[in-house]
C-alpha cells in the first residue's frame, strides 16, 4: 500500500475537518524502470457527525484544472453541503494541476520532446490510476465518484477498467462520446453553438451589429486585452464559450453594451476569455480529452463549418484555434509543444463492454443544451448504463452542478439511491 510522503495535520474549517495527503506516484504507470515521480495532491473533507460515511471522490473538469478549495462562510464549492449529507469528499487535483505538480511555463525548460511525452501521462488513464493509489491508502474497498464534464470522461474510463472499485458514480455533463472520432464530437459541438448563437441574438437582436464591429475592429488589430494581446477574430468569438452556462448571455450581453476603448471592456474581455495562460494544460491538452484512440490534429479548426467562416458573429464554444500560438502571448512559447502534441496517436481511453458488464449503479445529469457535451451522444453512451439513471434537464447548462447550488447533485444521489422514481 501506498503511503503518503507528506500528511498535514489535521485542521478544522468551521464543521468541517481536512486532511490533506501528497503522494508521490510514478508519472509512468506500469513502467518498473522508469522511476520519475510526480505529486499527486488530496484533500478529504469530512463533516461534524460524518467520520464513517463513505468516501465520495470529485473529478474536476478540464483538463487543466485543480479541484475547487473548500471554504466556510460562504460554503464553496456551493454543491458541497449536498454531498458532505451522505459523503466523506475527496478533493482530488488531477495530476498536472494545483498541488499534483502543476505544469507551467517553467516547465518549457524540459525542450520540446520531452515535455511533450510528460503531457501525455495526465490524461484519463493516469488519473484514474492515481484515484486507485488514494482509494487503497484510505483503505477502502470501493468509493463513488462524482465527475464533472472531464471528470465523467474520467470516470468512463475508470468504469472501462476499474469498475469493482467503484460502489456508484454520479455524473454531470460529462457522459462523453464513446467509440466516436474527435472530428465527429467538434463538428456536433458546432451545430449547437450554432443553435444557441442564434438564440441569444433572437434575445438581443442589437448585439449581432455589435458584435460584427467588434470582429472588424479585432480584424484591424484595434481590440487589446490588458496585458497586451491583439485579440484575434478567433479569440474574440471564443466568447461564445460562457453560453454554455447558467449566466453567460447576461456577461456577454453586458460586454458588448461597453466601447471597445475602454478599459472596462478590456479587462470584461479578458475575463470572459476561456483559454488563459493561467492553466497552459487546458489549452494545449484540450482535445486529447476527446481522443478515444486518434490523432486530434487541431479538430475544432479543421470542422470549423463554412458558415461560421462566412458569419463572423457566430461564436464558438469550447473550440481551441491553432493561431493562438501566434497571436496569444501566452501560448506563444507553447508553439512547438502544441503543435507536437495535435500529432500525438491517443490510446483509446474507453472499453465499450467493460462498461457495459460494469453494472455499476448511479445517477448522471445530462443537459440538453449542452454546448461541450452533446446530448445526442451522452444519450449513446447512457446506453451502455442501464443501472445508472438520467437526469436529462434544460433547466440548466453545463455548469447545472454549480449553478444549482447543490440541487442538481441531491436530484442525482436521490436517484442513483432508489429514493425518486423517474
Amino acid at each position: 500500500m501506498l503511503q503518503p510522503n507528506v500528511t498535514t495535520t489535521t485542521t478544522t474549517l468551521g464543521d468541517l475537518s481536512l486532511s490533506e495527503h501528497l503522494f508521490a506516484l510514478p508519472l509512468v504507470w506500469d513502467a518498473p524502470t522508469d522511476s520519475r515521480t510526480i505529486d499527486v495532491f488530496a484533500r478529504v473533507i469530512t463533516r461534524a457527525g460524518g467520520e464513517e460515511l463513505p468516501y465520495l471522490v470529485f473529478l474536476q473538469g478540464g483538463p487543466g484544472c485543480e479541484a475547487p478549495r473548500p471554504s466556510f462562510a460562504p460554503r464553496q464549492p456551493n454543491w458541497l453541503d449536498s454531498a458532505l449529507a451522505h459523503y466523506r469528499v475527496v478533493m482530488l487535483d488531477q495530476r498536472g494541476t494545483g498541488r499534483s505538480t502543476p505544469v507551467s511555463d517553467d516547465d518549457l525548460a524540459m525542450g520540446e520532446d520531452v515535455l511533450v511525452e510528460h503531457l501525455t501521462h495526465l490524461r484519463a488513464d493516469s488519473i484514474v490510476r492515481d484515484c486507485e493509489a488514494v482509494r487503497e491508502f484510505l483503505g477502502v474497498e470501493q468509493w463513488t465518484v462524482l465527475g464533472q464534464s472531464f471528470g465523467g470522461f474520467t470516470t468512463l474510463h475508470y468504469l472501462s477498467r476499474y469498475a469493482s472499485s467503484l460502489r456508484e458514480v454520479l455524473i454531470t455533463g460529462g457522459l462523453s462520446a464513446v467509440g466516436r472520432h474527435v472530428d465527429d464530437v467538434y463538428s456536433l459541438c458546432y451545430e449547437k453553438t450554432r443553435f444557441i448563437s442564434e438564440q441569444y441574438y433572437r434575445r438581443f437582436p442589437e448585439d449581432r451589429n455589435r458584435m460584427r464591429a467588434l470582429v472588424d475592429h479585432a480584424r484591424e488589430g484595434r481590440v487589446e486585452l490588458p496585458n497586451g494581446e491583439i485579440v484575434s477574430e478567433t479569440r474574440l468569438r471564443s466568447i461564445g464559450h460562457r453560453l454554455g452556462t447558467n449566466d453567460g448571455w447576461q456577461l456577454i450581453h453586458e460586454l458588448l453594451d461597453h466601447d471597445h476603448r475602454s478599459n472596462a471592456f478590456r479587462h470584461d474581455l479578458a475575463a470572459l476569455m476561456p483559454f488563459t495562460g493561467r492553466n497552459p494544460l487546458y489549452y494545449v491538452i484540450h482535445e486529447s480529452s476527446y481522443s478515444d484512440g486518434c490523432v486530434t490534429n487541431w479538430s475544432a479548426e479543421r470542422t470549423l463549418p463554412d458558415d461560421f467562416r462566412e458569419d463572423a458573429t457566430l461564436l464558438t464554444g469550447e473550440h481551441v484555434f491553432r493561431e493562438w500560438l501566434d497571436t496569444v502571448p501566452d501560448f506563444q512559447p507553447w508553439k512547438g509543444v502544441a503543435e507536437k502534441i495535435a500529432q500525438t496517436e491517443w490510446p483509446t481511453l474507453y472499453d465499450k463492454d467493460a462498461i457495459a458488464a460494469s453494472g455499476v449503479r448511479g445517477a448522471a445529469s445530462v443537459y440538453v443544451n449542452d454546448l461541450f457535451v452533446p446530448l445526442e451522444f451522452s444519450l449513446e453512451t447512457a446506453k451502455l448504463l442501464p443501472n445508472v439513471e438520467l437526469f436529462v434537464t434544460s433547466a440548466h447548462e453545463h455548469n447545472g452542478l454549480r449553478a444549482s447550488g447543490g440541487a442538481v447533485l441531491a436530484q442525482l444521489i436521490e436517484l442513483a439511491h432508489g429514493r425518486v422514481v423517474r
